[in-house]
Order: structure tokens, then C-alpha cells, then sequence
């Protein structure tokens, strides 16, 4: 592919505050129909994890890639599936997962005051990757645009199915950005993720997880954007440094 992403993750679910294959702020937007498009996120973790926690590896130096491919069923539904592969210090490079997405939103005609999403996906990893090796994900979006700035937020719900420790429990994991338009094609921006707690047991602060990435959006093209940023975390709970970018470009009918 012509974009190379790097980012650094942490594949433990107790551990992230964002998704360790595609760190991303979801749009209401969906696929026009019967348009297929390709969407590659890559990631390098540059300070991680450096002990095996029970089954799933150490983090620190692995490369991730998430191939998503998206097909457009109607004007306001979307379905998507994902391949993950991984490379780490010793294996190699190797399978990392695959996943399932339907997204849909709210028609224009409603006329809400913020555009409306909501997508749900199945998750399926390697133990070696994470913890939760069959997962639930609901992701609420809400989107506005006052003139320059754009709003996103994900309030995003996840259920752990399957567990190498054999529980399962729901999750919030909040997300968000605030994007400001420089010009036509460049875009600057600011992406949150975070880990706060359970439905009804908020974590403690020293296992909470604030991750905050500022960065640039490119549209190098009336379809093709780019988007590259740099990620900081405030806790010892996260990662401390992350490095990302994500590449979408449509294949047409």
C-alpha cells in the first residue's frame, strides 16, 4: 500500500482505551450504495507492554495491519469485513484476527440537529493478541459541523464473549474528535480515547486509561484521505506514545 501506519497499542483489554488494530474516531457516514472501499490501518508499537500477561504478548515493537473492505448495501447502510496480521519480535509475521462490521445512519430527511450512527461488530483474536478472543462492540456515533470545526463522539460499548480467563463483562471505552478544517484538503485534529470503568464500577484513577492524539487529515484526492497523527498518553495504565495513520481510497461499483 502507498501509506505506512504506525501506532503502539496494548492488547490486553484491561490495558487500551482504543481499539489495537484501528484507532479511529467513526463518522456518521456510511458507503454510497453498491460502492466497495478499501480502508488499511497499520501500526507500530514503539512503547509497550514488555511481559507476557497469561497468554497474550508482550506489546512493545510489534507491527499491526487491519485490512477492512466495505460494500455500501443502501444509501445509509454499510457492511464491513477486516483481515488483521501482525508481525512480533520472535514468530514473526502472523494471523491476527478478523472482524465484522454493520454500520447505519440517519436519513438526511429526519433533519436532526447532529448526524446519527450507530454500528456493531464481532470480533475474533488470537489469544497471543488479546484477552478477549471473541468480542462484542456497539459504537453509537454523533456528528456535527459548526462552519470549520467538526465534533465526533463514540460512546462505545463492548461485551467480551469469550475470555482465556472465562469471564466476560461490559465495557465503556469513550472516544472523540475534534477536527478543524485548515483548507480543501488539509484538516487538523485532536482524537481522545478513553477507559473509565464497567456499567456501575468506575476503575480506579491509577487503572484508568486517557490517550489523546493529535493530528493531521489529507484528502489527496475528491476520495482518497489520509490520516496520520501522534498519541500521547496521561497514565502508566496506557501507552505513553503512539504513532498512527489510516489510508481510504473507494474501488468503484
Amino acid at each position: 500500500m502507498p501509506v505506512l501506519l504506525f501506532g503502539a497499542v496494548c492488547p490486553l483489554r484491561e490495558a487500551i482505551a482504543q481499539d489495537p488494530f484501528e484507532i479511529a474516531v467513526y463518522g456518521a457516514e456510511t458507503a454510497p450504495r453498491k460502492v466497495w472501499e478499501l480502508e488499511t490501518h497499520m501500526s507500530y508499537i514503539a512503547r509497550g507492554t514488555t511481559a507476557f500477561e497469561g497468554p497474550v504478548a508482550p506489546s512493545e515493537h510489534q507491527f499491526h495491519l487491519a485490512l477492512e473492505l466495505t460494500r455500501g448495501i443502501t444509501d445509509h447502510w454499510e457492511v464491513t469485513a477486516y483481515l488483521l496480521s501482525a508481525y512480533r519480535p520472535g514468530p514473526g509475521v502472523e494471523y491476527a484476527g478478523w472482524r465484522v462490521r454493520s454500520r447505519v445512519r440517519a436519513p438526511e430527511s429526519w433533519r436532526l440537529p447532529v448526524d446519527l450512527g450507530i454500528a456493531a461488530e464481532l470480533e475474533f483474536s488470537p489469544a497471543a493478541y488479546d484477552e478477549t478472543t471473541t468480542g462484542l462492540e456497539i459504537r453509537p456515533i454523533l456528528e456535527k459541523r459548526i462552519g470549520r470545526v467538526q465534533l465526533q463522539l463514540n460512546p462505545v460499548i463492548e461485551r467480551a464473549l469469550t475470555t482465556t480467563s472465562g469471564e466476560g463483562e461490559w465495557e465503556v471505552e469513550p472516544s472523540g474528535r475534534v477536527g478543524i478544517a485548515v483548507s480543501k484538503r488539509v484538516a487538523l485534529s485532536v482524537e481522545y480515547y478513553g477507559k473509565t470503568g464497567l456499567f456501575g464500577s468506575a476503575l480506579p484513577g491509577s487503572q484508568q486509561v486517557h490517550q489523546f492524539y493529535p493530528g493531521v487529515d489529507l484528502r489527496l484526492g475528491d476520495d482518497i484521505e489520509l490520516n496520520m497523527g501522534v498519541g500521547f498518553g496521561t497514565t502508566t495504565s496506557g501507552n505513553r506514545l503512539v504513532l498512527k495513520s489510516r489510508f481510504e481510497v473507494p474501488l468503484g461499483h
